[in-house]
This record gives C-alpha cells, structure tokens and sequence, in this order.
C-alpha cells in the first residue's frame, strides 16, 4: 500500500512541476506540493527531491526524448551512484513522459517563439474603373492582402498590403525561393 501512496505522490509531483514549469499554472507553488503530496517528509528531503525530478524534466523535455532515448537515460539514471533515481522513480518518470510529451513540446514551442505568428490572410483584387471625377482610368488591377498577426494569448493585428502586378509577380518569385530553401533542407534530412 505504501508503494502505491509513493507512486501516487510522485506522479502529482511531476505533473505538478509541469504545470508550473510548461503549462504556467501560477496556482502550483512548491509549498503546495509538499503539503499536499508530502506532508510528512522533512523540507529539505522534499526540496532535493522537487530539484532532482524538476531537473530530469527539465533534461528529457528538452530533449524531447523518444521512448528508446528515454529509456538509456533513465537507465542510466538508476545505475547512477549517489545521485540517481529508484527504479519506482524511472517508473514514474517514463510513465509521466509518455502521457505528457506531446503537450509539453507543445508548450515548449509556444513559449520558444519571440515573434507574432501569422494567424490568417485574406486577399482580393480591386480594378479601378473611374478616377474620382468620372474620367476613365486605365491603371491595371490591385492586388490587396490583409495580414492577421498575433501572439498566442493576445489579440490578433492586421496589416495591409497593396501589391501591382509587378510587386506580386516580386513576392511569388521570393516565396518560390523559400520553398526551395525548405525543400533542400526537408531532402537532405
């Protein structure tokens, strides 16, 4: 019963430090973990076991380690003299890792990013057909393209741009460019 109550403790802890850690719940505090999950155990035991299982976080998210990977290092972890981690810990780790991982890359990439991300484009064609005073204007068509750009958790900017014919055919030239950049690199991995 006792293993079970371990375990049990050890899974909060580490979603625990997730949650503070990856998912930025402000609400998770070390002192709530501890009351919670280990009221019983001395301060300073329960901080070298948060630093150690936050750091192992820290290593494999970072990493973003597959289940063989993670699998060396946790091996390696409980072959580890003086420092290392139980095989119940491994246990735990690998388990808290494999239900968690695609949601903590995810909160990785989001957190790596410093520039807004282009939410949505829209985009039409205006032909003028008359200047102001009713005289005929022969200019060609106008490409118009509104940007949507934000940062996850703030609202969205738009920027517009006018394009003629010469600025579009300029900007698919250097769009074909990147696409070409991006498929030399995707090939060659």
């Amino acid at each position: 019963m006792a293993d079970v109550e371990a375990t049990k403790s050890l899974s909060g802890l580490l979603s625990g430090i997730a949650q503070k850690v990856y998912y930025n719940n402000t609400e998770i505090t070390e002192e709530l973990l501890k009351h919670e999950l280990y009221p019983e155990l001395p301060q300073d035991e329960f901080k070298a076991l948060h630093q150690k299982m936050k750091g192992l976080l820290k290593s494999i998210a970072t990493a973003d380690m597959d289940h063989a990977q993670l699998e060396a290092f946790l091996t390696a972890q409980t072959r580890k003299q003086g420092g290392g981690v139980t095989a119940e810990q491994a246990a735990a780790l690998s388990r808290f890792w494999k239900s968690q991982r695609v949601r903590v890359r995810e909160s990785l990439l989001a957190q790596s990013r410093w520039e807004p991300g282009l939410r949505g484009l829209s985009w039409r064609v205006d032909l003028q057909t008359a200047g102001s005073r009713g005289d005929a204007v022969h200019s060609g068509p106008v490409a118009l393209m509104e940007l949507e750009l934000g940062r996850a958790g703030q609202d969205s900017e738009f920027v517009c741009l006018e394009f003629d014919e010469a600025k579009v055919n300029q900007v698919l030239k250097k769009m074909a460019d990147i696409q070409e950049s991006i498929d030399r690199i995707v090939h060659r991995t």
